[in-house]
């Protein structure tokens, strides 16, 4: 018996030059960026009163980080280290046929209704693949939120140049201890990947530290 019809019908599809790119950038990146992956859970009851959605939340709560944490918001390149003095944050977005990562520029200097309205405005941008070539590439750090899609947890693709991505897992309703009492709590799971020749895991840990505490402090 052949081979494809154990498999059934084959029918073959081309890849859009988006999916082309997405295929290559992965593929650089897994093939030349040594990475390491951390995970760390966040209470995010407190900063839920806010009033900014959860994907508003981190991208703030990343670049107030990437600020503290400059080894962060840089890249390897050329055995040198590049570290950016602007702290561009790029979120994922799902577009028509894949995603696209339009950049929020300067996330460190806008507030959380500021970083609203620019980001439902990228959004907006990316499905209708009306994005500048500096949205699209000027990114220092970028952002994956997948809670929509109901995963609790998932691993991030570094792009480079870039030195670290954040990958963002759903909220979970679960128990948590507040002041000694076990209560009911709302937490996330988020999981940087850094590349290890430019940011260590000790200085992982201090970004993924300073995420956590400005969430659960609500300190944005």
């Amino acid at each position: 018996m052949e081979i494809g019809s154990v498999r059934g019908e084959v029918r073959i599809e081309q890849p859009t030059a988006r999916e082309r790119t997405i295929a290559r950038r992965a593929a650089e990146a897994r093939a030349t960026i040594p990475d390491l992956e951390l995970s760390i859970d966040v209470d995010i009851e407190a900063c839920l009163g806010l009033g900014a959605s959860i994907t508003v939340l981190l991208v703030r709560a990343c670049a107030l980080a990437l600020r503290d944490v400059p080894r962060a918001n840089a890249a390897y390149r050329d055995g040198r280290f590049e570290l950016y003095s602007r702290v561009n944050v790029g979120l994922t977005v799902a577009a028509e046929d894949a995603y696209v990562t339009p950049t929020v520029f300067d996330a460190d200097a806008k507030s959380l209704a500021e970083l609203g309205l620019e980001i439902d405005e990228l959004a907006r941008k990316a499905r209708a693949g009306a994005l500048s070539p500096p949205e699209l590439s000027g990114a220092t750090f970028t952002l994956t939120d997948r809670g929509e899609h109901g995963v609790v947890s998932s691993t991030a693709i570094i792009t480079p140049p870039q030195a670290a991505a954040l990958a963002v897992g759903g909220v979970r309703d679960v128990p948590v201890i507040r002041n000694g009492a076990v209560v009911a709590g709302r937490v996330l799971t988020i999981t940087l990947a850094c590349d290890h020749r430019i940011l260590y895991g000790a200085q992982a840990g201090s970004f993924l530290r300073r995420v956590k505490t400005l969430l659960e402090q609500a300190r944005l």
